[in-house]
């Protein structure tokens, strides 16, 4: 019986930690300071998605840019947030490469005021 090989995963943390801003109740602006980590599916392809990581930061900030404070502040909605910006990473990734590189997309930290 052969034995699986063990997936070779590497990380790939956007630095420094994105920051920015929100439209809050009231007209108000409001901010999210979040730290991202994608889990990308091979660790070969580790610069292939840092080379592309400027595309890919615009691509989350205009995510975030959009949302509504409520989602902002409710766990429920930053995972709809979350999973939102890792479909548009992996479709970003997919045209620029032919293949979605990433396994998942991490909030490793999310600061919001």
């Amino acid at each position: 019986m052969p034995s699986a090989k063990a997936a070779d995963y590497a990380y790939f943390g956007f630095e420094p930690s994105i920051v920015t801003n929100y439209v809050a109740v009231k007209k108000k602006i409001g901010y999210v300071r979040l730290s991202i980590e994608l889990m990308i599916e091979d660790a070969s392809n580790y610069d292939i998605v840092e080379h592309h990581s400027p595309l890919l930061r615009d691509a989350i900030i205009d995510i975030i840019g959009q949302q509504p404070e409520s989602k902002i502040k409710s766990i429920n909605g930053r995972h709809e947030i979350q999973r939102l910006c890792e479909e548009k990473v992996q479709t970003l990734l997919a045209k620029e490469t032919g293949q979605p590189l990433i396994k998942k997309l991490l909030f490793t930290q999310w600061l919001d005021n």
